[in-house]
């Protein structure tokens, strides 16, 4: 765990690169539904850009990605009191974003190896683009698209236009969560977003955050560019975010934490575990709290349900209007399995809520559904000590399961 004293002269340091004395400064974060010390954090690039004269114009910018904004107080919350403007990404607004260029058709199908070919119209938050200098400050964990989140994943998706937000999710939903979680080095989707990154006019830089698993204090703070801070990191996160099993287990209740307001986020009690989980296998997501499925695709996801990744390839003809984001969710959360015209679909794990949403709605979603008035978490862990098959997961979402064998 890093003191005080440690992350102070690392933030000093990076400002002290970035030269902030009389520049446009945009410090980008993320939202809530990830785990880091955001208001501290803040303050310390507050007082050591103060401390290097001071920036012309300060922005703070969450990177929603296309989550729900954050309240007025929600951000005065999020940031403390900082100097400059606290404001969200503005995803809904297309007066908010601007192109900083097209990846062309035959380069996307070489980075993707080939899963895609058309061309990618990159457009990212315009402050970005007329700032001097873009800080990146946030944490980085295993993650289900890209292998572990962090460094320019904050730009796309997280201050990005749609075009390239549904061709990176659709990309790792091809390529699939079970083979991309949690793995180190690059990867195609990492390598697209790289790709991406480097066609932003301004100069980048990363505070890359390593936060200790059930908590909110650094284990790593790494600085510098945003390709070499996120690879520091992500090696310090493979060590301590990942929690290796001896055999599968049969049963898993993911308890979901409150930071996770629908099953859009919630969903990570998935994604987190299906490494571990038997063939025929059940995950129950035990999230009451939780009464929508998407704050903000839940329409698209009401028609388009909960399905394995072949069941959208094998009928592209039929999905190949909805967002790519949107089906990646949709098989992510499904997890593996197979379709075919003549033999259907058959799932390798049985994902079901107990959450807030309606019993019908996780039938009509080809999920399965639990009361979760009939959940007793106490009760579910002294089953777990008596059998090994059954693992209860507290403080879901962030850290990874794996076979000590894989």
């Amino acid at each position: 765990m890093l003191g005080d004293d440690d992350i102070d002269a690392v933030v000093r340091g990076l400002i002290q690169r970035v030269q902030p004395a009389g520049k446009r400064i945009v410090v980008v974060v993320p939202d809530a539904t990830r785990t880091a010390p955001v208001a501290a954090m803040a303050a310390r690039i507050d007082a050591a850009i103060a401390a290097e004269g001071g920036a012309a114009d300060l922005t703070w910018m969450v990177a929603l990605g296309t989550h729900q904004p954050m309240s007025e107080a929600a951000l005065a919350a999020h940031f403390g009191p900082v100097s400059g403007t606290r404001r969200n990404h503005e995803w809904w607004d297309p007066d908010q974003l601007v192109s900083v260029g097209v990846i062309p058709g035959p380069v996307v199908a070489e980075v993707t190896e080939g899963r895609l070919n058309d061309p990618i119209d990159v457009r990212i938050n315009r402050a970005v683009t007329e700032a001097d200098a873009v800080i990146i400050c946030g944490p980085v964990f295993p993650h289900e698209v890209v292998g572990f989140s962090g460094g320019n994943k904050y730009f796309f998706p997280g201050v990005a236009g749609e075009e390239i937000i549904d061709a990176t999710h659709w990309l790792g939903a091809l390529i699939t969560s079970s083979r991309l979680i949690g793995t180190l080095g690059p990867n195609p989707v990492r390598n697209l977003i790289d790709r991406a990154a480097s066609m932003i006019p301004t100069e980048r830089w990363c505070l890359a955050l390593v936060v200790t698993p059930h908590g909110d204090e650094l284990a790593a703070c790494e600085a510098g560019r945003p390709e070499e801070a996120w690879a520091a990191a992500a090696a310090v996160s493979s060590e301590i975010h990942v929690r290796r099993l001896p055999a599968p287990v049969h049963t898993v209740l993911s308890v979901m934490p409150h930071r996770y307001a629908d099953l859009w986020t919630a969903a990570k009690g998935m994604y987190k575990v299906e490494p571990v989980v038997a063939d025929g296998g059940q995950v129950i997501i035990y999230a009451p709290h939780v009464t929508q499925v998407s704050v903000t695709h839940g329409e698209e996801l009401a028609r388009v349900g909960y399905h394995v990744k072949d069941y959208f390839v094998g009928q592209w003809d039929h999905f190949r209007e909805f967002p790519g984001s949107v089906l990646a969710h949709s098989t992510h959360v499904t997890g593996l399995g197979t379709w075919s015209a003549a033999d259907g679909e058959h799932r390798r794990v049985t994902v079901t809520l107990a959450t807030g949403i309606p019993e019908e709605t996780c039938r009509a979603l080809s999920l399965g559904y639990l009361d979760p008035a009939s959940v007793d978490v106490a009760e579910w862990a002294a089953r777990a000590k008596a059998d090994p098959g059954i693992l209860v997961v507290p403080d879901a979402g962030e850290q990874l399961y794996r076979l000590a064998s894989s």
